[in-house]
């Protein structure tokens, strides 16, 4: 306890150490976790103490300002959803015991935690990654781990949306919920989130690296439940989430990219390039198949950030000399 913090009463502190034995004895925690335990409730009690309430007389509004006070504090959003968390089983057990008639924490919530920006790379990051050949890598992998990163990046798939493609539409791939390929219409007909298809269409690098592992795809005969899969791997099954995290990790590095390159670092790729082309939200909501444009919005941050960069590096008065 801190030299300014205020008395915890006895009677707050007893019950504070019953329910620290109930907990030990009922959930068999572990001496870490229950020294967590002990420090969220005795910075309850504190915060109890220094409103002059005691324990069981807390309401909701005492919470509430607790809450704002840890997060004005500095603490993270996480971190008193967790504290929550340990004071909302305090209290559920002093209802149980018939010392209080409601829980002061039960609808309290944390502070939301901003939305991390995703990672995207440049625009000479993204071709260096799908330019890049290795001569040292089998010919049939390396044609099929392009036909992937044109896709991802071309396309804005999703790993599980690429994967889920055929080579050709059929009633099995309707009643399996699978996507196809279209060269003809330059298309892809995608199986996406919620069971909602959308169509995106397929650029000339992408539709290149297609016809070129197609023409070498059979080289590798299909197992039965892969015969119309898109991409196999070398035993003839479709090919797996893991496998093209994998793939991807792999060329990436080899392609002397700083960062490894999973396929959703693709995905955000596309999304920020085709709006710092374009401006337009709409648009890449539906090429990303997103259903509310909350979700695309993150990418106007992203297309701030890319200006903000820009900005610094280009204008004589962007920045102040030490």
């Amino acid at each position: 306890m801190s030299a300014d913090a205020a008395p915890i009463s006895a009677a707050d502190a007893a019950l504070v150490e019953r329910y620290l034995e109930h907990v030990r004895v009922e959930k068999r925690l572990a001496e870490r976790t229950l020294a967590l335990y002990s420090l969220d409730l005795e910075k309850l009690a504190q915060f109890a103490a220094q409103s002059g309430v005691a324990l069981t007389a807390v309401g909701n509004h005492h919470v509430r300002r607790w809450v704002a006070q840890m997060h004005a504090g500095g603490r993270s959003g996480r971190g008193i959803a967790l504290i929550l968390s340990g004071w909302r089983g305090f209290y559920a057990w002093l209802g149980r015991e018939g010392l209080i008639s409601a829980n002061p924490v039960q609808d309290v919530r944390a502070p939301r935690q901003p939305r991390p920006l995703p990672k995207a790379l440049g625009v000479d990051e993204a071709v260096q990654l799908a330019d890049h050949h290795d001569e040292e890598d089998d010919p049939w992998l390396d044609a099929r781990d392009a036909a992937m990163v044109e896709l991802l990046y071309g396309g804005g798939l999703r790993v599980g949306e690429l994967i889920g493609l055929d080579v050709a539409p059929s009633d099995a791939a309707l009643r399996a919920g699978r996507g196809w390929i279209d060269l003809l219409g330059a298309e892809v007909q995608v199986q996406g989130k919620g069971d909602k298809r959308r169509t995106v269409p397929v650029g000339r690098g992408a539709l290149q690296a297609l016809q070129q592992w197609l023409a070498v795809r059979d080289q590798v005969a299909a197992q039965p439940q892969a015969a119309q899969a898109l991409f196999i791997g070398r035993r003839g099954t479709r090919l797996t989430a893991q496998s093209v995290w994998q793939r991807l990790r792999r060329r990436s590095l080899r392609a002397g990219l700083a960062t490894p390159v999973h396929p959703h670092m693709l995905r955000h790729s596309f999304a920020s390039h085709v709006l710092q082309s374009s401006g337009d939200l709409r648009a890449v909501q539906e090429l990303l198949g997103h259903a509310n444009i909350g979700t695309t919005q993150v990418y106007t941050r992203l297309d701030f950030q890319h200006l903000a960069k820009a900005y610094d590096a280009a204008h004589p008065r962007a920045r102040r000399k030490g």
